[in-house]
């Protein structure tokens, strides 16, 4: 159930909670005015009945009367409510408490965006997303993502951000915590790239499709929410898939994304074995 639903749910449980409160105290402090009001009622469903088999007429005159008797009511209860201030308002807050209280509680029940992304589900990753926050490995030397192999697989790649602070909080916890299970398999992943602008995303694209295809806030690595990660072996970032350690290391690094709550880009019909993200509907329209 979305956020909102539960919004709505609460805000008209409370309003019935508080309508039928002022029923009940209305009926056991005021019974002639209750009866009054019931026969009111009674009296406005004939005369909308008879309306609608005909009887116009009568049913006007019905609603003209009752809405003087209405009146005549009305002014009675205000003068009662005039008589006794303290008791209303002592029963106005016992009535209204428990329907703000309860709003006011709502607010610390959910964790913002976690709702609208997919949840983890591995054991080892769900440890980790729940002990300390995981910390950023070291960053590595400039002139490992310069490499002429490297800027073959991946042009530009020297001038893309490896900045972790620039990451969504969310996403960045859930891709140290792949990095971590990674570790276990003896690989150590290398972050590619995470943010990029929206300038760095048109550039790229114009580059053609084997690329990418997404445009400026067509992909969530404007939003912080995606990263292109490889693996660093003996002083190398290797990327090329052809090599039987680095494909086998990308099917356990998409196993464990995915056990992260994370999208991977292994799926896709244009693979993208390096690349990670944290679907949040509503942050782009299409591409990645």
């Amino acid at each position: 159930m979305s956020s909102e639903s539960s919004n709505i749910i609460i805000i008209a449980t409370a309003l019935a909670y508080f309508l039928l409160a002022v029923a009940v105290g209305v009926g056991l402090l005021f019974p002639r005015a209750s009866i009054s009001a019931l026969q009111n009622c009674r009296r406005v469903m004939s005369g909308l009945i008879a309306a609608l088999i005909g009887r116009f007429t009568r049913a006007r005159h019905d609603v003209v009367d009752l809405g003087a008797e209405g009146g005549r009511n009305l002014q009675h209860w205000l003068g009662l409510a005039r008589q006794h201030r303290l008791f209303f308002s002592v029963a106005a807050v016992a009535v209204i408490t428990p329907a703000v209280l309860a709003l006011s509680l709502h607010q610390y029940v959910g964790i913002g965006g976690y709702e609208e992304s997919i949840q983890a589900t591995d054991p080892v990753i769900l440890s980790l997303l729940k002990g300390e926050q995981l910390v950023p490995p070291a960053p590595l030397p400039p002139e490992v993502f310069m490499t002429r192999e490297v800027e073959l697989l991946r042009p530009a790649l020297g001038s893309a951000s490896r900045n972790w602070d620039r990451l969504d909080a969310e996403f960045r916890q859930r891709l140290l915590a792949v990095f971590q299970v990674m570790r276990q398999y003896g690989y150590e992943v290398a972050l590619l790239e995470g943010y990029r602008s929206p300038e760095r995303q048109d550039y790229l694209a114009s580059l053609g499709q084997h690329v990418t295809s997404a445009a400026a806030f067509q992909s969530y690595h404007q939003f912080g929410l995606a990263a292109d990660c490889a693996f660093f072996l003996n002083g190398r970032i290797i990327i090329d898939e052809r090599d039987p350690w680095a494909m086998r290391g990308y099917k356990l690094y998409g196993e464990a994304a995915e056990a992260a709550g994370l999208a991977w880009g292994g799926r896709w019909k244009m693979m993208d074995f390096g690349h990670v993200e944290l679907h949040r509907p509503g942050t782009l329209a299409h591409g990645r």
